[in-house]
């Protein structure tokens, strides 16, 4: 009986690897893994971007720039403490020993060039690019895909955006042009391809990703870029970032000294907005509410019993604005503007200046606590709107600060309009208030949403605040901001 089990047990094994090493199986196992292998490949396989970019290649033109410089215009760069120009070679030698020893010598012109890129949006050969591409440019020059040359012309610009339109001139045929997408349609992680002209040498393509959206550098009111990973370099500027579609989404525009993989797009949706307003009159008007804005800090949220960062705070409304006109105030938060909602503080400058001269729009605002719905009728932006005993106070041992009165002499030294109120004098590098960028010579104009008058006000103010945060709200040069400060 045992002996019949083991000889089961052996013939058993024997189908057992003689079915594992047959013909068959193997063929079946080597098919399962090759399936296996290519779900693998193809699940990290790029894609391929040869035949897409045959297609929009032509589209993306070369600009060289030429600009006549005049070294005379260069002998004033240098500024004094107060802003004035001033030349140090004249202030050292004096205008005598200058005139008689350098009087003759004469000034030479040179030419200084530039090399950018841009791209045809339409069969008349009009060309979008950079503003800091065609800049101050006394002759421009494009070269297409296929090697042709041809002389251009400025249209319109947009300092603000960084967007100029140009056209190329005495065209005698109907030139290829690129499709505008939608770049609100713009995901990260999307794959987008930049064609330009780094360095000068040509026509060059890079691939990668969209990184971020919505990036701020600091450029701008208007900045929204489009980050990528896709090769930007200098003479980039003002080619197009297509996306797999081949439809521009954004204009290369700017990259990060020292970063690698780092470049940043304007949205063609920016450069769709202000299209007709370029090629029509060759600039843009924007609409113009009257307020410095400043973004919501979790400590100002909480200094101003807000359950969430989100808004806009006005922390100055410009006098005879339609912003003051309508009734909106300093310290107010604006949380809906005709209707949108302000999530991030640099949505509200867009919005504004995209509203139409004249147009009546409803602005939502969270005053000390209560909602009010103001009515503001939008106007034209335009293009750019003493006691005589010194009462000091040191702060440093509570809030890092020094304050004292403002004197006609304080006034005089920090170029100051106002010749009352309380002036920082020193602030402690180690403190909040140096944490939250107070400085010396800024003005302290309220405190928790009081007005301040001299420091006797302030000292008083202080006390009440026992060890709470402190909301102040200062003024520098033609500017005001809130910060915060907490006891040490």
């Amino acid at each position: 009986m045992m002996l019949r089990r083991v000889n089961k047990f052996f013939y058993l094994l024997i189908i057992l690897v003689v079915s594992t090493f047959s013909p068959l199986a193997y063929a079946v196992n080597v098919d399962s893994m090759q399936r296996a292998d290519a779900k693998v490949s193809s699940a990290i396989s790029f894609p391929d971007f040869s035949e897409l970019v045959k297609e929009i290649k032509p589209y993306t033109v070369n600009i060289n720039t030429t600009q006549t410089v005049k070294p005379k215009d260069n002998m004033h760069r240098f500024k004094d403490y107060f802003g004035n120009k001033s030349d140090p070679f004249r202030d050292f030698f004096g205008d005598e020993f200058l005139d008689r020893y350098f009087g003759d010598v004469p000034q030479r012109e040179y030419k200084q060039r530039s090399l950018g890129s841009g791209f045809i949006i339409d069969k008349d050969g009009y060309i979008l690019t950079n503003h800091h591409v065609i800049d101050k440019a006394d002759e421009i020059r494009v070269t297409l895909s296929d090697g042709e040359d041809y002389d251009a012309k400025v249209i319109g610009s947009d300092e603000k955006t960084d967007i100029a339109l140009i056209k190329i001139e005495d065209g005698d045929k109907e030139f290829p042009f690129a499709k505008l997408g939608d770049s609100d349609e713009l995901l990260t992680g999307q794959w987008v391809i930049a064609i330009g002209n780094p360095f000068g040498l040509g026509e060059t393509v890079t691939a990668g990703i969209v990184s971020a959206k919505g990036r701020i550098l600091g450029s701008g009111p208007y900045d929204d870029f489009i980050q990528t990973d896709a090769s930007i370099n200098p003479g980039n500027s003002g080619g197009p970032l297509f996306n797999l579609r081949g439809e521009v989404v954004g204009i290369n525009t700017a990259i990060i000294a020292n970063a690698n993989s780092i470049g940043f797009a304007v949205p063609v949706n920016v450069a769709k907005g202000i299209l007709v307003q370029l090629k029509d009159t060759g600039h843009v008007t924007r609409g113009w509410l009257g307020v410095y804005i400043q973004k919501i800090t979790k400590d100002l949220a909480e200094s101003f019993d807000l359950e969430e960062t989100k808004g806009a705070l006005i922390s100055d409304v410009f006098e005879g604005s339609p912003a003051e006109e309508a009734g909106l105030k300093r310290g107010d938060i604006i949380t809906h503007y005709n209707g949108v909602k302000i999530k991030e503080m640099n949505e509200l400058p867009k919005l504004v200046a995209s509203t139409p001269i004249g147009a009546k729009v409803k602005v939502t605002v969270l005053r000390k606590g209560k909602e009010k719905v103001i009515t503001v009728n939008i106007a034209k932006m335009k293009d750019d709107d003493s006691k005589v005993a010194a009462n000091i106070m040191d702060l440093k041992d509570k809030y890092g600060l020094s304050v004292q009165d403002i004197t006609p002499d304080l006034a005089k030294k920090f170029g100051l309009k106002e010749d009352h109120g309380v002036i920082i004098t020193d602030v402690d590098p180690a403190s909040s208030a140096a944490d939250s960028e107070i400085r010396r010579g800024d003005i302290i104009i309220e405190v928790n949403q009081e007005a301040i008058e001299d420091v006797d006000n302030l000292k008083k103010t202080l006390n009440e605040a026992g060890d709470d945060s402190i909301l102040l709200l200062i003024k520098r040069g033609s500017k005001t901001f809130y910060a915060t400060i907490k006891p040490n």
